[in-house]
């Protein structure tokens, strides 16, 4: 099933399965590191409309609502370390 970065719950991983929009916002998200194939961890969602914090190849990475819109996700099935800790 396809979702949005948007629509990710926190400390959830998932694959990134397309980028939708033009060159300028694949060109943005590959200077950040993210590219189709990766896999992300929603860490923190600000209130308010604010960013979405991710987590990436070991690096954080904040992204705006309107970016983290064009990213379309697979869930990535929780390992059972992840489902004991909820």
């Amino acid at each position: 099933m396809s979702m949005t970065l948007n629509s990710v719950a926190v400390r959830r991983k998932a694959r990134v399965r397309m980028i939708e929009g033009g060159q300028r916002v694949r060109s943005h998200l590959n200077t950040l590191g993210i590219h189709v194939g990766d896999v992300l961890e929603v860490v923190e969602r600000a209130p308010f409309r604010g960013p979405v914090l991710i987590q990436l190849n070991g690096s954080r990475v904040a992204l705006g609502r309107g970016v983290a819109g064009r990213i379309l996700l697979e869930e990535v099935p929780a390992s059972p370390e992840q489902n004991s800790a909820d």
